[in-house]
């Protein structure tokens, strides 16, 4: 029998029982959107989160009071205890780390912008100097950053971003309007570019002053984290670590031996950790997608032992007409296949169209990747075979004289 011939007849039998294929399919359509799903969202918050993780360029190092990340609540009280990085450190490291290319620092709060009778209460006021902006890739769409002479002197200049614009200060040219942060006069110098949203939060509603204006509205109570661009990758970055662990060290006073009572991170560490929990997070959403594909097939396993039964008959004139057992067995088993490889199908739009309503609704990203539709459908093809050889050796085996008596 020819493998196309083959392949009609297979889908004929399936066509035949439509409610009762579509249904066995459930089981692989809800393993493959699972897995769909789960690769084309995590690869979307990977990309996203790299992203933003890199806005402070591959090769800034921040010197903070504590991590970014922690994975306990004792951590996080442990790291609450340590002193805090002021703007003395800021001033040590600026002036005595020699391979240090721009030190810049920050420190931010949520606060209330006014402009006439219009008001804000939850916008993100960061207090930057005059470095910041280039160490953070801001681009300005309009206007210009701060100088190192606003920064000095505490001028009251702002730089807001597009929320503020579009919402507060309307139509017309926002450059040397006047808003209030928090009660404080600003004039606006710059506008900087939109971002957008994630998890339909909008990361354009802030306003950006000089760390010295902060200061003075906000008060030195506070820590802050300090960006330093060490100019280069790998070793260069290792180098400045190193440089700057042993600053902080000796304004700390720490002995030999004693743990550090700050934090030194790069963009690779929060990449790897990122890495290490979307990996742990999809490799148990592909263990459940697995346990849906393995049902599925024991589904299809079961439906293709009913079919033999149901069609003894039909098996037996075909073996009276001369179809050897190959033939027969191959036909069951582009049944099995064709029918899981459709259930992989199915799911792949499927997860790919729940995947982009998340992204629709919630603005969560997602990129959709090649390599997990070509192995979800290679996959969901194993499955389908691994569990129709056992349905397709038993009509195989079938006696055709006994079969054509099935009947009678």
């Amino acid at each position: 029998m020819l493998f196309s011939e083959a392949f009609k007849l297979a889908l004929q039998s399936l066509w035949a029982s439509k409610m009762r294929t579509i249904l066995t399919l459930l089981g692989v359509v809800i393993g493959v959107a699972s897995v769909i799903m789960v690769v084309t969202l995590t690869n979307g918050a990977k990309q996203f989160v790299t992203s933003k993780i890199n806005t402070y360029g591959a090769e800034v190092v921040t010197v903070s009071k504590m991590p970014e990340t922690f994975l306990t609540i004792d951590e996080y009280l442990d790291f609450k205890k340590r002193k805090d990085v002021t703007f003395d450190d800021f001033r040590a490291i600026e002036a005595d780390c020699k391979f240090c290319q721009s030190v810049g620092a920050s420190r931010s709060s949520t606060g209330k912008v006014v402009y006439g009778t219009k008001s804000t209460t939850d916008t993100e006021v960061r207090g930057w100097t005059w470095t910041m902006p280039p160490i953070s890739n801001l681009n300005i769409d309009i206007g210009r950053s701060f100088t190192e002479v606003e920064d000095e002197h505490s001028t009251r200049v702002a730089i807001v971003g597009c929320d503020i614009v579009d919402n507060m200060l309307g139509a017309g040219d926002p450059l040397g309007k006047e808003i209030r942060v928090d009660g404080s006069p600003y004039t606006v110098i710059g506008v900087g570019e939109c971002q957008g949203k994630i998890l339909g939060r909008s990361m354009d509603n802030w306003v950006s002053i000089p760390l010295t204006s902060f200061l003075h509205s906000y008060g030195a109570h506070g820590s802050l984290a300090i960006y330093v661009n060490a100019g280069g990758g790998g070793e260069v970055m290792d180098v400045v670590s190193d440089e700057l662990r042993t600053i902080m060290r000796a304004r700390r006073h720490l002995a030999p031996g004693t743990p550090d009572s700050f934090s030194i991170d790069t963009s690779a560490t929060f990449q790897n950790l990122l890495g290490k929990i979307l990996n742990s997070f999809g490799a148990v959403v592909v263990a459940i997608a697995g346990i849906s594909l393995v049902i599925g097939g024991i589904v299809i396993m079961n439906i293709m032992l009913v079919s033999v039964t149901e069609r003894t008959r039909e098996i037996g004139v075909r073996k009276a007409l001369g179809a050897r057992r190959k033939d027969i067995l191959l036909q069951f088993l582009i049944e099995s296949a064709t029918m899981s490889l459709a259930g992989g199908m199915i799911g792949v739009i499927a997860g790919i169209c729940i995947a982009k309503i998340i992204t629709m609704i919630i603005a969560f990203p997602s990129t959709v990747e090649l390599w997990s539709i070509l192995v979800s459908l290679f996959v969901a093809t194993c499955v389908g075979l691994f569990f129709g050889v056992y349905p397709a050796y038993r009509a195989a085996q079938l006696d055709p004289i006994a079969a054509l008596r099935s009947e009678l």
